[in-house]
């Protein structure tokens, strides 16, 4: 745990006196009423923040086809043109909290290359309905997504994923999901480090991290550690790129190297200076992965 990612993750969840309140509330609850809290941090942990209506968010031109697909008991929002480019799919997934407005620029790059990407927002992110999801979920609805463009007609280039959506193209790709490619952004190699994070962030003891974890795990039927890089990775045969940014405080820069690692013939790229979501729009980066995907 470094401090830069400490840091970032206490600023996410104390920015409001609101929450500040409540995670008064949620250490008093462990020492009176543990499975309550339990039951409350493991909500809390699944919720998106900033939330939906907080975030700025852009307009989006007509030229983009804006369509919800139901999906588990919230829907997913997909942003694709229709008229053209009429080239491989290029599937795009944003990271926890953010929106598929977020993965514009790289679409646009991806389309000067003669691609059709396709962007989607998660459960409970910009207009997607629900109020909670998590990584598993996330990687559900790429597998879903792909399959159902694939059995629809369309040629599936790749997956390519920011921060938490790579993590969930990674596991996606190794379980099975048909993408010939695979574009990792800043991605985050330990899911239960986030727990541990989190549980600092609101003064949870190791006890109630644990039951928290357990809970999220028996829910979703899958452990934690068959996100990380040393179970996914090694089940990845597609070609792999991966980019991370030295200075990254969200993501420390050796979680991507982790991904690059485990997965055999990955590539690692480094920059510098662009820290966790200046990545997604810089211009070495876009050029980057439309080469790549080219």
């Amino acid at each position: 745990m470094t401090r830069s990612t400490l840091q970032a993750t206490s600023a996410f969840y104390q920015t409001s006196p609101g929450l500040k309140a409540f995670r008064l509330a949620l250490g008093a609850s462990q020492r009176l009423w543990p499975a309550l809290a339990v039951r409350t941090a493991s909500r809390l942990f699944g919720t998106p923040l900033p939330p939906r209506w907080l975030q700025r968010r852009p307009a989006w031109d007509a030229c983009w086809h804006i369509e919800s697909w139901p999906f588990e008991d919230a829907s997913l929002t997909l942003y694709s043109q229709p008229v053209a480019p009429h080239g491989p799919v290029v599937v795009l997934a944003h990271g926890w909290g953010g929106h598929a407005g977020q993965m514009l620029p790289l679409a646009a790059a991806l389309q000067r290359q003669g691609l059709r990407p396709v962007l989607v927002e998660m459960p409970a992110h910009g207009r997607s309905r629900g109020s909670t999801s998590n990584l598993p979920q996330f990687a559900r609805a790429l597998d879903y997504v792909t399959a159902r463009l694939a059995q629809e007609g369309f040629r599936v280039r790749a997956l390519v994923g920011h921060s938490l959506g790579a993590n969930a193209a990674a596991h996606a790709l190794s379980r099975g999901t048909p993408a010939q490619r695979l574009v990792l952004l800043a991605p985050p190699a330990s899911p239960r480090e986030y727990t541990r994070l989190f549980a600092h962030v609101f003064g949870l003891s190791e006890a109630t991290r644990e039951r928290m974890q357990a809970l999220i795990e028996a829910r979703e039927g899958i452990l934690m550690t068959q996100f990380e890089p040393a179970s996914a990775g090694r089940r990845i045969t597609a070609p792999t790129l991966v980019l991370h940014d030295r200075g990254d405080s969200i993501n420390p820069f050796a979680d991507g190297q982790a991904f690059a690692d485990a997965i055999p013939g990955a590539r690692l790229v480094a920059t510098e200076g662009l820290g966790h979501r200046k990545l997604l729009k810089d211009a070495s980066v876009l050029d980057e992965v439309a080469a790549f995907l080219r």
